[in-house]
């Protein structure tokens, strides 16, 4: 057993708990990772609120990268010292998802969030959140959650690739499909919000309008890439249409997850225009059309999982824009923090304050 701190969510609703836990040593197919940094993403918030369920007492965190410590029987692929990302959403390539390609859809990607992985130090089992539990000094995963990190990419800028970078670039790259010339909209300038900022500009899009509640995160969307900038009102798609010659934008991304902000997008779109939905909303979130809109406007709206990314692939590429000058995963970070923290960074995102928090170990 190897004891550690972590941040721990002891029940749905609860305030996490900076504790000790014990992890065991790597079995087989696992791997013992030394975590160099940690994310903290929305998804822990929803997780912490119940939006998304786990078993509990979990902990959380899903966005990091780190060093490979020790590996169990059976594992090839990374030795001690290798650094790697680690991967939340792993497919395990037989489901019916994972045999059609779409491998961020796989039915078993999130089985190991239900089993039993380290304890508190008073012998209660723990479980790793999404996977991987990230926000703690070490943690033990199958082989599958880890990636090695690109070369040339530095561990801690590595962490966001995990889960914002993949999230946002994806979904403008996979999921909307945005075309060199296009004019595209990002609702919600956070980590997630920021990347997508960046791949639109990465992509070409002659205009790129960011919308968020704060007027302070201006600065930071326009250096992400916005070229203009709306704070969220009651006339935000009027707005956005103004700015786009009264047509509405061709590409709409929205990193919210609040059906108010999911309705809003789809308005801010053209005629034919298309809304790629990111955010992660609760069940009493309704979106409501009626049918003759949904005629009349020819838009598409659809949903994106995990940026529809597949991480094996993805990742060397998007090491390529890193090297080359075009991604800055620093400029993502608006607040380098430590594990004791993460309770602050909780209540910053639901403040709508800063960009992405990063748990520096």
């Amino acid at each position: 057993m190897v004891r550690v701190r972590a941040a721990v969510l002891p029940a749905v609703g609860s305030p996490l708990e900076i504790t000790d836990i014990d992890l065991p040593e790597p079995g087989p197919g696992q791997v013992r990772v030394r975590l160099a940094a940690a994310g903290v993403c929305h998804s822990d918030l929803s997780l912490s609120d119940g939006t998304m369920r786990v078993p509990v007492p979990a902990v959380l965190g899903h966005e990091g990268a780190g060093t490979v410590v020790a590996v169990g029987e059976g594992v090839g692929q990374v030795v001690p010292g290798d650094g790697v990302v680690l991967n939340w959403a792993p497919s395990c390539g037989r489901c019916h998802a994972c045999e059609l390609g779409e491998v961020w859809l796989c039915g078993d990607a999130l089985t190991g969030a239900g089993t039993v992985y380290a304890r508190r130090a008073d012998g209660t089992d723990l479980y790793p959140g999404l996977n991987v539990a990230a926000f703690a000094q070490e943690t033990v995963v199958p082989a599958a959650c880890v990636l090695p990190v690109p070369d040339g990419i530095p561990l801690t800028d590595a962490a966001l690739l995990g889960c914002a970078v993949l999230t946002g670039y994806g979904a403008v790259h996979h999921a909307a499909r945005v075309r060199t010339g296009e004019t595209v909209a990002v609702f919600g300038v956070g980590g997630v919000g920021l990347a997508a900022l960046q791949a639109a500009r990465i992509a070409g899009a002659a205009q790129i309008v960011a919308v968020d509640v704060s007027p302070q995160k201006e600065e930071l969307a326009r250096a992400a890439g916005a070229t203009e900038y709306v704070v969220a009102s009651g006339a935000t798609a009027r707005d956005i249409r103004k700015l786009s010659g009264g047509h509405g934008v061709d590409v709409a991304v929205e990193c919210v997850g609040r059906a108010v902000t999911i309705r809003t997008a789809w308005e801010s779109t053209r005629r034919g225009g298309r809304t790629t939905v990111v955010g992660i909303g609760g069940k009493d979130q309704q979106v409501t059309f009626n049918a003759l809109e949904i005629f009349h406007w020819g838009r598409t709206l659809s949903g994106c999982v995990y940026g529809n990314s597949d991480p094996a692939t993805d990742l060397p590429a998007l090491a390529d824009h890193v090297r080359a000058g075009r991604l800055d995963l620093a400029a993502l970070v608006t607040d380098r923090i430590t594990l004791d923290d993460i309770p602050m960074a909780f209540e910053n995102m639901l403040a709508g304050r800063g960009g992405r928090a990063l748990v520096v170990f």
